[in-house]
């Protein structure tokens, strides 16, 4: 279901790591957030459930399959009703597409960098430390 009954928009995420411990992050193409790096995922659709609109999501911003492990955690940033998974590569090559400009792992430096730039979706690095998925270094 794409809207909850108080007029937000239910959207997911994708919490991918590496064999080395990196964490998957996507910039975003469009607005909102335009130019900001985030987490991989985007809005449900009408009738999908969140596993679907993932799975169909990291299709079309990195080009890899992924399977749904568990729920991590969820946010509310504006409209958005954000529910975060983490996931597990099943098959492709990270190649940006869709709504992404672009597509790479992020060490923990690399993280804390963006961060300090103020180039990541609002409070995301926060978040991600407060459920203690950050990538290692």
């Amino acid at each position: 279901m794409s809207d909850s009954p108080h007029g937000s928009i239910r959207s997911v995420g994708a919490i991918l790591h590496d064999d080395q411990g990196r964490l998957l992050l996507v910039q975003r193409a469009h607005e909102p957030s335009a130019g900001l790096w985030t987490l991989p995922g985007g809005k449900v659709e009408a009738g999908e459930t969140d596993e679907q609109a993932l799975v169909r999501e990291l299709r079309e911003e990195t080009s890899l399959d992924v399977t749904l492990r568990t729920h991590v955690g969820s946010v509310v940033r504006g409209r958005y009703d954000i529910h975060d998974y983490a996931c597990k590569i099943i098959g492709g090559t990270l190649e940006p597409g869709d709504d992404a400009a672009d597509a790479r792992w992020v060490d923990a430096a690399e993280l804390a960098s963006l961060d300090a730039a103020n180039q990541l979706t609002e409070a995301l690095f926060v978040t991600l430390r407060d459920w203690g998925v950050l990538p290692r270094s």
